[in-house]
């Protein structure tokens, strides 16, 4: 997706987060002290998925202990968070999987087992704790229907917060805190503007804590030249144009030349209020006679000469800015396209802007879905399926569970 991106000259490029989350995570794997403890889980794991009588025995104890009739997960070395969902279902698991260790009907048949001491099972828990963060925005970032752009900087953020040290923690966390840390760190630096950018256009981060006040104020500046200097959009232009209000004097109804208040009657072509023809504005009414109080205090110094129009663009965006920041800050749950297609006539110039900046960076997780599941399908063994079947089978594979 790199090479294509490069191929294709794109001005902006921004990398997969969730790609980022898998290499920080791999990281933390690389550990001595994780990578053996993962080495014995493994190997227990595969113990029991190789040998049918352990495998039988483990299912009794989990019946007898009233556990989850789950099987034990193996890891895959392209993704980390398998690495977390074998130590979680190890976990759940352990009592039953100890009680089956312990049977001398499985002990005899496998002379070499390695169990795991209390501290290991310790670690693990620590670990799966210290990788939950990790694997749920990896989860989130995923996602190909909601904008995940705008996430990315107060995400980074958290887990970078999250990672710290914590009094009292093991070694091995701490070391793993740090690889994970140091790894998220030194991504996006080149890109950290436009991300701020896209988190202020975003309804529920717009408040950006994650920056100082400068920082803030420096972003939503740039937001507003970038708005300021953009068309308005031709859909919302009549929605952005502020009526002005018709001053009257104290007078007769004769003088002030009553207009009516649903129509305006030009050259015998009517025009609904606030309608126009082909696409142009109803014609100007004719001047009204001026009141004798006009007259006395019109002119330049009482506003009887035309005032400095302030409605220009610069003003509707600054304005426009303002009352965004002002409004209530969206729930994280909420879709933010949703809520600027609501306001959208609210904010004309920002919903033109925000468009542009909440979007859904490019994704190969559903093709590596896909060609994960065909490769586990189309084997060696299984080499003579025809392509309609393996296309059914991946579909059953991927939506058996739902039904």
């Amino acid at each position: 997706m790199t090479i294509a991106a490069e191929e294709a000259a794109f001005t902006l490029h921004v990398k997969r987060y969730a790609h980022t989350l898998n290499l920080a995570a791999q990281r933390a794997l690389k550990i001595t002290a994780v990578a053996r403890l993962l080495g014995r889980v493994r190997r227990n794991v595969n113990f029991f998925r190789r040998s049918t009588t352990a495998n039988h025995m483990l299912k009794e104890k989990q019946r007898l202990l009233q556990l989850p009739k789950h099987k034990l997960m193996m890891d895959v070395v392209t993704r980390w968070n398998s690495a977390h969902d074998m130590l979680e279902r190890f976990l759940e698991q352990q009592p039953a999987i100890c009680a089956a260790l312990l049977s001398s009907e499985v002990r005899k048949t496998e002379k070499d087992l390695c169990t795991l001491t209390e501290s290991d099972v310790t670690t693990a828990e620590e670990v799966v704790s210290a990788l939950k963060p990790m694997k749920e925005a990896t989860q989130y970032m995923s996602k190909e229907k909601t904008p995940t752009l705008s996430v990315i900087a107060p995400l980074q953020d958290t887990l970078i917060n999250g990672l710290k040290p914590i009094e009292g923690e093991s070694a091995v966390i701490k070391e793993m805190k740090a690889a994970m840390s140091g790894d998220l760190q030194k991504r996006y630096i080149d890109l950290r503007a436009t991300l701020h950018a896209c988190s202020a256009m975003d309804p529920r981060f717009k408040s950006l804590p994650f920056l100082t006040e400068n920082q803030r104020q420096e972003v939503y500046d740039g937001l507003i030249a970038e708005a300021q200097d953009q068309p308005m959009p031709s859909e919302l232009s009549l929605w952005s144009v502020v009526e002005e209000g018709t001053g009257k004097c104290n007078g007769s109804a004769d003088d002030e030349g009553m207009a009516s208040e649903e129509e305006t009657v030009d050259d015998g072509v009517r025009f609904k209020e606030g309608e126009s023809s082909q696409g142009q504005h109803p014609p100007p009414r004719n001047p009204k006679p001026s009141c004798p109080l006009a007259a006395l205090l019109g002119g330049e110094r009482y506003g009887g000469g035309a005032q400095p129009k302030t409605n220009t663009q610069e003003h509707q965006a600054k304005e426009q800015m303002t009352r965004y920041k002002e409004a209530d800050l969206l729930e994280v749950k909420e879709d933010p396209l949703v809520w600027w297609k609501e306001h959208q006539y609210e904010y004309p110039l920002l919903s033109h802007l925000a468009k542009r900046y909440l979007c859904i960076p490019g994704t190969s997780v559903s093709p590596e879905r896909v060609f994960s599941t065909a490769g586990d399908i189309v084997t060696a063994q299984r080499s003579a399926l025809l392509p309609d079947h393996v296309d059914q089978i991946i579909f059953l594979n991927k939506n058996l569970k739902r039904m």
